[in-house]
């Protein structure tokens, strides 16, 4: 289409497609089909033996879902990208692609309810030790690492916490050690670019602020092609060794016809083949049309989110608002470093009164829903130590930055006044 470099606003329209060829259809079809013809018996061969790409089977790969992926690539700097079921198998995936039993990664304690109750228990369960660190002190991470360490692994934006995590600084400390960083970007798409800063691959739950209308389920993987995983055999078997389920394939040197996508390839072609979270076509389609207008949604999310932390952190009821822009220090410097396009759309507070006032606060809502998601169009509310973190311990909790009178909200599209309208009553009602 041009030459010449394009802003991601831009490519959230064009990359990865163009038009049908046949058809001349703009829009992206849904091709919702399970399989695909091959074209003889010599091109069936090839594309199962990696000499070519190309469609095999919807579970592995599908038109609609290589345009999401390209986009998604395309947006974040990287060189591929795979579409999943979901964030959760993102993020599962996004380890497992590195480290097998015996294994560790070094997380971050800043993390979503549900990812930590996937690193502390289900992976556990696989063999898979996970090292939670406070990534306040980046040496945090080289100090949790040893020889078994595949992975550091980080919230750009880390929900409930809202303190930006130090992308540069881990990811400068782990490269030397042949650790690339992993950063979950979901609350921050198009705010924070995590591959700029050093990082190695990109996590998405898609179902968030990138689908952005609270209809489908997806979630995504883009590797930066940064890193240098033959550089560092040792530290990465799982690239670096004949891999007995794809013919014995050393994926760092099989991807090398293709680029360098050795992460990316082997996700798909063994993780995603075998494990099977693939997203449905119709809500790749989905996605898609929520990307187109991400630039201008999460614009109005971060300035809306901003008039609501400063209104809360004026009010008689609340003894503490949790926003980027409301930080100090260090935290505060990590904000305005990274991000360069608004400081999100979640909020967090706490109330006078504690998990009863927040109980009551939640009830008396009448614009928000109550919801466990994030990054919709509309105003939604949780109440995270009963709900989305309940099954951590009270250590584990406030670990994340949930206490019992902790709030979140994520702050959608609708006019201010009447978002702080619904937030002045409910904070009424909740101090009865």
């Amino acid at each position: 289409m041009t030459s010449r470099k394009l802003h991601p606003e831009t490519l959230a329209l064009h990359a990865g497609w163009r038009a049908d060829p046949a058809t001349g259809a703009v829009a992206p079809p849904i091709y919702q089909t399970t399989s695909y013809q091959f074209q003889n018996s010599e091109h069936a061969a090839n594309l199962f033996a990696l000499k070519e790409l190309g469609n095999i089977y919807t579970r592995i790969g599908n038109p609609t879902m290589d345009i999401l992926e390209q986009r998604l690539a395309a947006i974040e700097g990287g060189v591929a990208a795979l579409a999943v079921a979901s964030g959760q198998a993102a993020s599962a995936y996004s380890v497992q692609n590195l480290a097998r039993a015996g294994d560790n990664i070094v997380s971050s304690t800043n993390l979503y309810g549900g990812t930590w109750n996937l690193f502390a228990n289900t992976l556990r369960d696989q063999g898979i030790e996970v090292r939670f660190v406070d990534p306040a002190d980046p040496q945090a991470f080289v100090r949790a690492s040893d020889e078994r360490t595949r992975a550091w692994y980080g919230e750009t934006l880390p929900n409930p916490r809202l303190v930006v995590f130090p992308i540069a600084e881990v990811a400068a400390l782990g490269r030397p050690l042949g650790i690339p960083l992993i950063m979950d970007n979901t609350a921050a798409p198009m705010l924070v670019r995590p591959l700029e800063h050093g990082a190695a691959i990109v996590v998405y739950s898609t179902t968030k602020y990138i689908g952005g209308h609270g209809t489908s389920i997806g979630g995504a993987i883009v590797d930066g092609g940064n890193f240098d995983w033959g550089g560092h055999a040792a530290r990465q078997p799982l690239l670096n060794t004949p891999d007995p389920s794809y013919h014995g394939a050393v994926w760092s040197e099989a991807a090398k016809p293709l680029g360098p996508v050795a992460y990316i390839l082997r996700a798909r072609t063994v993780l995603l083949r075998d494990l099977g979270a693939a997203i449905s076509p119709f809500n790749a389609f989905q996605i898609l049309q929520g990307l187109e207008t991400l630039s201008l949604r999460i614009a109005r999310h971060c300035s809306n989110a901003q008039t609501v932390a400063q209104f809360l952190k004026n009010h008689s009821q609340v003894t503490s608002t949790i926003y980027p822009s409301l930080q100090s220090g260090v935290d505060a410097e990590r904000a305005n470093r990274y991000m360069t396009g608004g400081y999100g759309g979640l909020v967090g507070f706490e109330l006078k009164g504690g998990r009863e006032a927040g109980r009551r606060f939640i009830d008396s809502l009448e614009l928000f829903y109550h919801v466990a998601n994030i990054g919709d169009a509309r105003s939604l509310a949780i109440h995270p130590a009963s709900t989305t973190h309940s099954q951590l311990s009270a250590d584990e909790q406030i670990a994340t930055g949930v206490s019992e009178g902790y709030v979140r909200l994520s702050i959608g599209l609708e006019h201010p006044d009447d978002i702080l309208a619904d937030l002045t009553q409910a904070l009424t009602k909740a101090a009865i």
